[in-house]
């Protein structure tokens, strides 16, 4: 029992120290960098969403061609293939339809009795397909990272620190393989951080912390928004 107990606070201190470095992490100039930069990326429908993930599952941060360059000073490197998502492309065209009473709504009548008209613009929705990049496919300057503390690294016990970020992560955190470079990812749609499996205690616990930073500035976000605040992901 008394093991037990002993067990249970030292995953209490080391999660007091993950809470307490992500609050310093969320009130630091770094984090407002970090914000002023993301705010800077589209927001992807559901549906775009789902298409960037089917063509590069590993994809994080991704902007057109011109937009790399434009806003973050980065370029596409040469003989990269594009992610093709659909852009709204809508048109307008004029159409005759009965004038209707502004009060009442119903169809307003000539002096003959006759429905009156109107020519009325019209928008007609409409998508065209376009390529997108993500940030591992472009070289330039470094976009800043939310890094939190390595606040590991007064943590000599490595299974008690992967018990306390789990219980301080407000997504399920798996471990699998990831194709490409990245070594950890927050998934928004699913709501769960992945980190790659087979790296060392240091790089992983890294990880993990950088991973749950991501996912509590998203719930941070989103929380916002319920509340009628208006990031571009």
């Amino acid at each position: 029992m008394a093991d037990a107990k002993t067990e249970k606070q030292k995953v209490k201190e080391i999660t007091d120290k993950l809470e307490e470095g992500l609050k310093e992490l969320f009130e630091s100039e770094k984090y407002k960098s970090y914000l002023s930069t993301m705010s800077k990326f589209h927001n992807y429908s559901f549906n775009n969403t789902l298409l960037i993930a089917l063509q590069k599952p590993e994809a994080t941060l991704v902007a057109g061609y011109q937009a790399w360059q434009k806003n973050f000073n980065r370029h596409v490197n040469k003989g990269e293939k594009g992610i093709r998502i659909l852009a709204p492309a809508p048109y307008k065209i004029k159409e005759e339809r009965d004038k209707l009473d502004p009060v009442t709504g119903e169809i307003m009548l000539d002096k003959d009795g006759m429905p009156q008209t109107e020519e009325v613009e019209i928008k007609i929705p409409a998508f065209r397909a376009v390529s997108v990049f993500d940030v591992s496919q472009t070289d330039g300057e470094p976009l800043p990272e939310l890094e939190a503390k390595e606040l590991f690294s007064t943590v000599e016990g490595y299974e008690d620190f992967i018990k306390a970020v789990t219980y301080v992560a407000p997504a399920p955190i798996g471990f699998e393989d990831i194709p490409g470079d990245s070594k950890g990812y927050f998934n928004i749609e699913e709501n769960r951080i992945a980190v790659q499996e087979g790296m060392s205690e240091s790089q992983t616990l890294k990880t993990m912390v950088h991973e749950t930073a991501h996912s509590m500035l998203h719930n941070k976000e989103v929380n916002k928004e319920d509340m009628g605040y208006p990031f571009g992901g």
